[in-house]
């Protein structure tokens, strides 16, 4: 069995650079070629990798030893080049968050029906272990009923200057990616719906609280459940450091999760530090979970590349659809608009 061909379209989010990194050591994936609307971005990335650059769009859509391609540009881009690679019959990897709106999720889910290509968004909450059996614990019912979850995700990035005055600065361009809570808490709003489904309220505050220079730099949003259940996103740009970052309370115990964001992971951290534990009332103490930390957040974000391989070359289902980005992405306007409005919001919105 030969390689599968994958293509990058775009190197804007440098998450993709984290991917190819590890696709080039994969005995059957290759890095084909790549393209770019800005040039100079395209070609430093295309030497790094030792692939072909392309500045037109149609030499790697058109390209037959291309099966796949990443796409990582600017949010704002996602729909004319998810749509496009789509209709050319290339299966996609698409960069967090999905769209900027709900009319663009669903048009990159029409066009990926009507190609019946492979699909799979690019959230790592999904592919980290701690989180994986943070999943198994609550969905098996190891701790009862949950009644409040709470997931911190945070980044530092407001503070740092070559963020928002260098390359990465349409992170924080509005028309290109609305927000910094639109931008990172989609993370932890997949995680919260991976985990309890479809909210069916919202309550939020977004704001620019300790910055001036993105549309917003903190936010809280509180979701409720069809059972009344609660889940607490806690998203921040301007976070140095942490370390509790998931926290679930049941009716029989309660799971609590340490090093998991950015801020957490990144810092130095006491040698006998405890990633998961569990506690359940029947038994009254803590179990401990054997899951290795990685030595950096980078390494979560490396590990999109091996389940997205793995699912080109087989006929499993996705591990993220483009309908659970969808879901995603309607949680996050939800707390914008409430956060906008002072209320309480309904979904579906």
């Amino acid at each position: 069995m030969g390689k599968v061909g994958i293509a990058v379209l775009s190197f804007a989010h440098g998450h993709v650079n984290a991917y190819c990194h590890q696709i080039r050591g994969y005995d059957d994936a290759k890095l084909v070629c790549c393209w770019d609307d800005d040039e100079g971005r395209g070609k430093n990335a295309a030497n790094a990798f030792g692939i072909p650059f392309t500045s037109h769009l149609e030499d790697v859509l058109q390209n037959p030893e291309v099966e796949a391609v990443m796409i990582a540009s600017e949010t704002s881009k996602h729909t004319e080049l998810a749509v496009a690679a789509a209709e050319a019959g290339k299966s996609i990897l698409l960069q967090k968050p999905m769209a900027l709106t709900l009319e663009d999720c669903d048009r990159i889910i029409e066009a990926v029906d009507r190609a019946k290509i492979k699909f799979m968004m690019a959230y790592q909450m999904r592919h980290d272990p701690m989180n994986k059996k943070i999943a198994e614990l609550v969905h098996s019912g190891a701790i009862g009923n949950v009644g409040v979850i709470r997931r911190r995700h945070c980044i530092p990035v407001l503070f740092n200057e070559g963020f928002i005055n260098g390359p990465s600065r349409w992170h924080i361009d509005p028309e290109k990616n609305m927000g910094m809570f639109m931008d990172d808490a989609s993370h932890a709003a997949d995680f919260l719906y991976w985990i309890m489904g479809c909210p069916t309220s919202v309550i939020a505050e977004i704001d620019n609280i300790l910055t001036d220079v993105a549309p917003d730099d903190n936010g809280v949003a509180v979701y409720r459940y069809p059972n009344k259940a609660m889940s607490i996103l806690f998203n921040s740009s301007t976070t140095w450091a942490g370390e509790n970052t998931t926290e679930v309370y049941g009716d029989k115990g309660v799971i609590i999760q340490n090093y998991d964001d950015s801020p957490s992971t990144n810092v130095p951290r006491p040698p006998d530090a405890v990633g998961l534990k569990m506690y359940l009332q029947e038994k009254g103490d803590w179990e401990y979970f054997d899951i290795p930390l990685p030595d950096g957040h980078g390494e979560r974000i490396a590990a999109v590349a091996r389940p997205f391989v793995d699912y080109l070359l087989d006929d499993k289902a996705p591990t993220i659809t483009a309908e659970d980005g969808r879901c995603c992405i309607e949680m996050i306007l939800g707390a914008y608009r409430s956060a906008q409005q002072g209320k309480r919001v309904m979904f579906p919105l």
